[in-house]
């Protein structure tokens, strides 16, 4: 699955173990995005966003605030001046779920516009 094919996709309620990712499905999904890193224990997914002041960064967790709540799935976020840190995992399961990856690249295609 390449990260278009993530982005053209809608999360889905989740929950239970059953649907946590097995760890070489996720590193494969992981694979496929830019800039993204799994968290201690690979219970997350991460990515840190670089922009040139913080009023940027802040439009930024703006757009993905409409994203995650469009998708009913939403991240951790951690805004500062310049960057904004964000965390994906689905708590419903107890990890990582396709909703985190879905979410993850429609966040990195906010860059791209």
């Amino acid at each position: 699955m390449t990260a278009d094919e993530l982005r053209k996709q809608r999360c889905k309620p989740l929950k239970g173990k059953e649907n946590q990712l097995p760890t070489v499905r996720a590193q494969e999904l992981l694979g496929t995005l830019d800039g993204w890193e799994f968290g201690p224990g690979q219970a997350d997914i991460r990515r840190q966003f670089r922009f040139p002041d913080f009023l940027h960064a802040l439009a930024f967790v703006n757009a993905l605030g409409f994203i995650a709540e469009n998708e009913n799935h939403h991240p951790d976020l951690e805004l500062g001046w310049g960057r904004c840190l964000v965390r994906f995992s689905t708590h419903d399961v107890g990890g990582l779920s396709l909703n985190d990856f879905i979410c993850a690249a429609k966040a990195d295609a906010l860059l791209a516009r």
